[in-house]
């Protein structure tokens, strides 16, 4: 059966999509990008502090749905530069020390609000 997961401690949709679906025993969460929940906006203006909000509002929704890092087994990352991609690679690592996850990490002309980096996950007990 599906399960539609939402949390106040993650940015909400900012359209038509659920932040993330349970199915199955897998979680699939929405590309989530850099607003902090607490203001309901980007407040981060560097790749570092951007890639970091990102990973706490993907930290959010997994503890909303019961899973963790560690039950994570693919990302995307979506950047706005590839110049970004070391910075935010340092980041996003120090979530992922043991068993990384499955990833795919490229450029795009551009992502919503003008943000540097945009990450969507799936995670599987």
């Amino acid at each position: 059966m599906k399960r539609i997961i939402n949390t106040v401690n993650a940015p909400a949709a900012i359209g038509p999509y659920s932040q993330a679906i349970e199915i199955n025993n897998t979680l699939y969460i929405s590309g989530q990008v850099p607003i902090d929940p607490s203001v309901g906006k980007v407040v981060a203006d560097n790749i570092t502090d951007q890639t970091a909000q990102v990973m706490k509002n993907i930290g959010a929704i997994l503890d909303e749905a019961g899973y963790s890092f560690s039950d994570v087994v693919k990302s995307t990352c979506l950047l706005s530069d590839m110049a970004n991609f070391r910075a935010m690679n340092e980041v996003y690592g120090s979530y992922y020390k043991e068993n990384p996850p499955a990833r795919a990490a490229f450029a795009v002309k551009e992502l919503p609000l003008g943000v540097l980096v945009e990450i969507e996950t799936i995670a599987v007990k």
